[in-house]
């Protein structure tokens, strides 16, 4: 697969060209709308954490504002540079566009391409840096996922058809606790659970409890959800509540932190060159269903150990299974399709599965949080953001436009 990486720097034709420098890191003091986002007050810390002028330097300095547990990264594995920048032209309405017009017009904070272990692209804005450990927002449910899959295969989790009220005793005789994991993994646990990111719903509700001091625990919080809507496995609802009972599912089975089993099973065996850490509630337990802070290269890691079905630093790190399994495209009709159509977008284990014939999936948070992954290829992209709107910026839809037509390039050589 390296030799192919090297193919699509100097084999394909005129879309994909190289530039004249090497594939090194690029930083830049500003970005769209710098000014906005704090650039003359030198991208401040601090909040609300959404605040436009405050987000840069809080979606990159998440261990400043809440308390974190550390994830510690030991010895590296080495990642190449291509000897030329990528020079990918892609199409989007109609016009052409560059990877440095994506740049100049998106806030995005960093952006990498990575095939194999050889980095095509790295760019930084708004003065972050590849020090930097990025908010991951809800692509910390995949890692959720993925950590649910180790338990499993270890024997902490005896099956993915139990009930989550078999590891968390507390949760008996709620309906989250009378709820697959399989279900909770595939957000169709039926649970009620408004989601709209207007700061009202049950969502918010529910971050306000995790996040606020009191005498409530985790999982008193998570049973103040309490109502089915429809049957396990029947339809599909976006819930944050799902993984979050799945990360107390984790702690319960494992006896261990979530920060402290990602260490030990992924993190330091994959071979991250930097800590990353885990924002925790006022309990000290993981927010399973989002921040999680990492640098642009060991999330390009983790990409690359899932493009790889699980194995990567010369180990099988997720059981490979697991990871066809938590992958497939579904199949239109299922209840786990997210539209209409032969290939419909569709929803895994905490993965989001793009409308393709083969396999290729997303990592997604909000304000533009993204890892793209490409089994066939090995192609990864890591995007972060500050988008100002949570979801459905127009954004969201070029980067989706960039990544389609890097893998269409690719194929065609």
């Amino acid at each position: 697969m390296k030799a192919l990486a090297f193919a699509l720097l100097f084999l394909l034709g005129p879309t994909i060209a190289v530039s004249a420098r090497d594939a090194s890191p690029v930083f830049s003091p500003a970005g769209p709308d710098a000014s906005a986002y704090g650039e003359t007050f030198g991208y401040p810390i601090g909040p609300p954490l959404k605040k436009q002028s405050n987000m840069v330097g809080n979606y990159s300095h998440a261990d400043q504002l809440d308390p974190t547990h550390r994830v510690a990264a030991d010895r590296p594995s080495l990642l190449r540079r291509a000897p030329q920048e990528l020079a990918l032209t892609y199409a989007f309405q109609g016009q052409a566009h560059t990877l440095q017009d994506y740049l100049d017009r998106n806030p995005t904070t960093s952006l990498l391409i990575i095939q194999d272990d050889t980095i095509l692209f790295e760019h930084y804005q708004y003065a972050r840096t590849d020090h930097d450990r990025f908010y991951s927002q809800s692509m910390a449910k995949t890692i959720t996922g993925m950590l649910i899959g180790i338990a499993i295969d270890e024997g902490a989790i005896h099956s993915v058809d139990d009930l989550a009220q078999t590891y968390v005793q507390a949760l008996t005789g709620t309906v989250l606790g009378q709820t697959p994991i399989r279900a909770l993994l595939q957000m169709s646990s039926g649970i009620r659970f408004g989601q709209d990111y207007g700061g009202s719903d049950d969502d918010a509700k529910l971050t306000r409890m995790l996040f606020t001091p009191s005498s409530q625990s985790t999982i008193q919080a998570v049973s103040q959800f309490n109502v089915r809507a429809a049957p396990p496995g029947t339809l599909w609802h976006y819930a944050n509540v799902n993984p979050e009972v799945l990360g107390l599912v984790l702690a319960q089975a494992t006896h261990m932190t979530l920060a402290d089993y990602l260490q030990s099973r992924i993190w330091q065996p994959m071979g991250a060159e930097a800590d990353a850490n885990w924002v925790v509630d006022h309990n000290g337990q993981e927010i399973a269903y989002c921040c999680f802070n990492a640098t642009a290269r060991d999330y390009a890691r983790f990409g690359q150990m899932l493009a790889q079905d699980g194995a990567w630093n010369g180990r099988q790190i997720v059981p490979r299974q697991w990871v066809l399994d938590a992958t497939q495209p579904v199949m239109a009709g299922s209840p786990l399709a997210i539209e209409q159509g032969p290939h419909p977008w569709g929803y895994g284990y905490l993965v989001w599965l793009m409308p393709a014939p083969r396999r290729t999936f997303v990592m997604e948070g909000v304000e533009g949080q993204r890892i793209f992954i490409d089994p066939a290829t090995h192609l990864v992209l890591v995007h972060t953001a500050v988008r100002l709107k949570p979801t459905h910026d127009i954004g969201d839809s070029e980067l989706v436009a960039l990544w389609r037509d890097l893998l269409r390039q690719a194929e065609a050589k």
